[in-house]
C-alpha cells in the first residue's frame, strides 16, 4: 500500500470517470429557501431509488456506505490481473495514513487479499497480527496494516475479477466482524452489476465494429487510421475502468514495393487485399484489424496477455507465410500501469527493428525464419524466442487470464519475429 499518493479527502476517487451523486450532495439542497432551490430539492429527491449509471458509481456509493458503517481508513475495489492487483476505485479518510489512487498497481502474490482467497485468513481480521498469514504478508508489513477486511468479486461464470477490501493502520474492535454479512451481500451485488456491465460492453464492442464499416479503408475494407484511433481511445477507457489487458500487433509487408515495381500496382493492390482477408479471418469478432498506412497493418487484441498475444502472432505469421506473404512484425502488451498509445509505439518500434534485422540476414536465413515466432515487447519486457532477430530486455513477462501511415514515437523495443 502506498503512503497517501492521492489527495487526502473524504470522497471516493475514481480513475478519471464521472463523479457519482452522493447523498450529501442530494441533502445539500435542503437548506434552500426560495422557489428555485425548492424545485432543485424536489429534483434531487427524485434521484432516491434511481439506478446507478455504471459500475464505478455503484462502487463509489458502496465504499462510502461501508466506511460510514464500519470505519477503516481505506476502502478499495481492485482488479486482479496476473501478478498485479490494480486499484479501480478507492475511498480514504481525510488525513489517513493509508491511501491508494486509482491505477495504483500492487503485487498480488504478497497481498492480504491473495492470502484471504487462498483460505489462509478470515474475511474480517480486526487485528492482523492474530493471523499468521496476514502478519507475514509483505504488503501488510510494508504499509503497517493492522486491520483488514476483504471479499472476492467474481464474473458471471464465477471467475475471479478482483476484491472489495479495506485496511487500517490501527487494530479495530471485535465489533468489526459484524460487517461480514453485509460485506458478502455488497460484494454479490457489485459482482451482479459488474457482470451485467461487462456483458453490455461486449455487445457495445460488436456494435462499434459495425460502425467501423463507415470508416473503412476503400481498398481492403478494413478499419482506416481514423477508425483505429477511435478504437484505441475507447478500449483504453475500458482498460482503465475495469483493469483489462490488451495487446497490439503491427505488421509491415516486406515485398509490396517490389511487387508494385515489377508486377504493377494492380498486383500490389491484390497483395494488400489478400493480406487484409487473411488477417480478418484469424482474429476474434471483438478484435480490431486496421490498415494504418500504405503497407502497414495493425491488430488490437482485446483482453490479451503476453501468452495470448504471442499465440495470436504465431497464428498470423503462419497463415501469412503459408500464403507466401512476407511480413515484419512487432507486438506489445498493455501493462497494468501503461496505456494503449504507448503500447502501439512499442509494437511499432519492435516491427521496424524486426524489419531492419530481416534486411541484414542472408536470404537462406530469411526463408528459414519466416515460419518462426519472434520476440515482442511488453512495454520494455522481451518475450522468449528462437529467432535470430530477437532482442531481449527487461524481466520476464507477466501474464493474466485470457481466452488463450503515421507512427507514434516510442522508446526502442524488443524486435518482432524474423
Amino acid at each position: 500500500m502506498l503512503d497517501d499518493p492521492s489527495p487526502a479527502d473524504d470522497g471516493a476517487a475514481t480513475a478519471g470517470l464521472p463523479p457519482v451523486v452522493t447523498t450529501a450532495a442530494v441533502g445539500a439542497v435542503s437548506d434552500a429557501t426560495d422557489a428555485t432551490d425548492a424545485t432543485d430539492a424536489t429534483d434531487a429527491t427524485a434521484l432516491i431509488g434511481a439506478p446507478f449509471p455504471d459500475f464505478t458509481a455503484a462502487v463509489s456509493a458502496v465504499l462510502a456506505a461501508l466506511q460510514a458503517a464500519a470505519g477503516m481508513q481505506l476502502w478499495m475495489v481492485t482488479r486482479v490481473v496476473g501478478e498485479d492487483q490494480v486499484v479501480l476505485v478507492s475511498r480514504h479518510r481525510a488525513g489517513a495514513e493509508l491511501a491508494a489512487a486509482p491505477g495504483t498497481v500492487l503485487p498480488w502474490s504478497t497481498s492480504l487479499c491473495q492470502a484471504m482467497l487462498a483460505g489462509s485468513g478470515p474475511v474480517v481480521a480486526p487485528e492482523v497480527r492474530d493471523v499468521p498469514a496476514y502478519e507475514q504478508a509483505l504488503n501488510a508489513r510494508h504499509a503497517g496494516i493492522r486491520a483488514y477486511v476483504g471479499v472476492p468479486l467474481r464474473g458471471r461464470t464465477g471467475e475471479l475479477f478482483g476484491t472489495l477490501c479495506a485496511f487500517d493502520t490501527r487494530p479495530q474492535p471485535d465489533a468489526l466482524r459484524e460487517v461480514q454479512v453485509r460485506l458478502h451481500l455488497e460484494a454479490r451485488l457489485l459482482s451482479t452489476v459488474l457482470a451485467s456491465e461487462l456483458q453490455a460492453q461486449e455487445h457495445l464492442r460488436l456494435a462499434e465494429r459495425a460502425r467501423l464499416e463507415a470508416q473503412s479503408d476503400a481498398l481492403t475494407g478494413l478499419a482506416n487510421r481514423r477508425a483505429w484511433d477511435g478504437s484505441l481511445e475507447r478500449e483504453e477507457a475500458r482498460c482503465r475502468r475495469y483493469g483489462h489487458r490488451a495487446a497490439i500487433i503491427c505488421l509491415d509487408l516486406d515485398e509490396l514495393k517490389a511487387v508494385n515495381d515489377t508486377a504493377g500496382h494492380a498486383a500490389g493492390d491484390e497483395l494488400l487485399r489478400r493480406t487484409a482477408q487473411l488477417l480478418s479471418s484469424t482474429v476474434r469478432a471483438e478484435d480490431v484489424v486496421a490498415r494504418i498506412g500504405g503497407d502497414e497493418f495493425a491488430v488490437l487484441l482485446i483482453e490479451a496477455d503476453t501468452d495470448g498475444a504471442r499465440q495470436e502472432l504465431g497464428r498470423l505469421r503462419k497463415l501469412l507465410s503459408t500464403a507466401g506473404i512476407a511480413v515484419s512484425t512487432g507486438v506489445a502488451v498493455r501493462s497494468s500501469a501503461g496505456d494503449l498509445s504507448a503500447t502501439w509505439a512499442e509494437a511499432d518500434a519492435a516491427m521496424y527493428q524486426d524489419k531492419q534485422c530481416r534486411r541484414t540476414k542472408r536470404p537462406s536465413q530469411e526463408r528459414t525464419s519466416r515460419m518462426r515466432l519472434g520476440a515482442s515487447s511488453v512495454l520494455g519486457t522481451g518475450l522468449s524466442t528462437d529467432t535470430p532477430c530477437a532482442v531481449q530486455s527487461g524481466e520476464g513477462p507477466r501474464s493474466s487470464p485470457r481466452t488463450s501511415g503515421g507512427h507514434q514515437p516510442g522508446a526502442a523495443a524488443a524486435a518482432g519475429s524474423g
